[in-house]
C-alpha cells in the first residue's frame, strides 16, 4: 500500500512545490458540463476537447485498476509574470519563456515513480502531462491543490496561477487520501474577468472563440468557413499578444502575492520584454530554432508568430 506522507516527501524530493493524492472516480458533472460548454461553441477549434469524453469522467478508463491519482504542481513564476508594458508589441506568456514544461514535469513524475516502484516493486501505473484526457485540474481540487478560479485555472493559495501540473495514476491503493480545501476561493474578485481584453472569461469556463491564447497557439481557424469569423483574430484582436497570453492571470492577488519560482528548470531561456516587433521580424528561421527549439514556443512556428505581430499591429 501505497503511504501519503512518503509520496508528498518523494516528490518534494525531486523538485515538486506541491502534491496532492486524491482517488480515481466517475466525474460525471464535469462530464456533462464538457459537453454543454461543447455544444455551445465554446470549444471553437480545439477538436480533441470533443473526442474521449467517456475517459475524461473516468480514469480507470485511461489505467486500467486504478485505484490512486497523484497530481503534482511545478510553480514556474518569474519577472515576466508580472505583465508588460501596455504598448509591448510582442508578448509571449511566461511558461513559454522557459523549457517546454511536458518534458521536465514529465521527467521528474518518472523519476518520482521510479522512487515509488523501488519500495513497491508490483506498482503499476502511468505519468500524464497533458497528454491524456483527464480533468486534472478537477483532480489537483479533489487532491486538496487549490481550487478552479473564475479564469478556469487553478488557484492556489501559496503560488496562485502560475503552476504546472502532471499526474501519476496508480493501480494501488493509498493509506489515505487528501481531501478539497476548505473557507478558500476567489470570494468577489473579478479581477480576472474585468482584465480580458477580449471578454473570453465566463464564470469558470472560457469561451475560446475570443481567447487570445487560443487564437495564438491552437489551431487556426479558416475565416472563410461558416462561423470561422467568431475564431478569427482579426474579430477581437491579439493586444500585443503573439504566443499565450497572460491578462487573466498577471492580475490576480494571489499571483501578485505568490513568490518567484526557484526550480533551475523554470529558469527563463529568453526575455521577450527586450524583443520588440522588428527584432521578431529580423528573425531567421535558424536562430528561431536554435533559440527557441527547447521551449513552448516551437509548438508554433516563426511565421505564425511574425504574423500575430502583424496582426497586433
Amino acid at each position: 500500500m501505497l503511504d501519503l506522507e512518503r509520496i508528498k516527501q518523494l516528490s518534494h524530493e525531486v523538485g515538486f512545490d506541491l502534491c496532492g493524492v486524491a482517488r480515481p472516480r466517475t466525474m460525471e458533472q464535469d462530464g456533462e458540463f464538457l459537453c454543454c460548454w461543447l455544444d455551445e461553441g465554446n470549444g471553437s477549434t480545439l477538436e480533441y476537447m470533443k473526442r474521449n469524453i467517456d475517459k475524461r469522467t473516468d480514469a480507470t478508463l485511461l489505467v486500467e485498476g486504478a485505484k490512486t491519482v497523484i497530481v503534482c504542481a511545478l510553480a514556474y513564476k518569474n519577472e515576466i509574470s508580472e505583465g508588460y508594458p501596455a504598448d509591448h508589441p510582442a508578448k509571449v506568456a511566461s511558461y513559454a519563456c522557459m523549457t517546454d514544461y511536458h518534458t521536465t514535469i514529465r521527467e521528474m513524475l518518472h523519476r518520482l515513480c521510479k522512487r515509488l516502484r523501488e519500495e513497491s516493486p508490483t506498482l503499476r501505473g502511468r505519468v500524464f502531462v497533458d497528454s491524456a484526457p483527464l480533468f486534472e485540474k478537477r483532480y489537483a481540487v479533489e487532491a486538496g491543490l487549490g481550487w478552479i478560479g473564475r479564469q478556469s485555472l487553478l488557484v492556489t493559495p501559496q503560488f496562485g496561477t502560475f503552476v504546472l501540473l502532471g499526474e501519476a495514476v496508480l493501480c494501488e491503493e493509498c493509506n489515505a487520501y487528501d481531501e478539497p480545501l476548505q473557507g478558500t476561493g476567489c470570494g468577489e474578485c473579478r479581477r480576472c474577468v474585468e482584465a480580458c481584453p477580449n471578454g473570453a472569461i465566463r464564470d469558470q469556463h472560457i469561451d475560446t472563440r475570443r481567447c487570445i491564447s487560443r487564437m495564438t497557439i491552437e489551431r487556426e481557424e479558416n475565416p472563410h468557413k461558416e462561423g470561422g469569423s467568431e475564431c478569427n483574430p482579426d474579430s477581437y484582436g491579439l493586444h500585443g499578444w503573439v504566443f499565450g497570453c497572460d491578462e487573466c492571470q498577471s492580475c490576480c492577488p494571489y499571483n501578485r502575492r505568490a513568490p518567484h519560482a526557484t526550480h533551475p528548470a523554470v529558469t527563463p531561456l529568453f526575455d521577450p520584454r527586450l524583443m520588440n516587433a522588428t527584432d521578431w521580424q529580423k528573425t531567421s528561421e535558424a536562430e528561431f530554432s536554435s533559440r527557441f527549439a527547447s521551449t513552448p514556443l516551437s509548438r508554433s512556428s516563426l511565421e505564425r508568430i511574425q504574423r500575430n505581430i502583424k496582426k497586433s499591429r
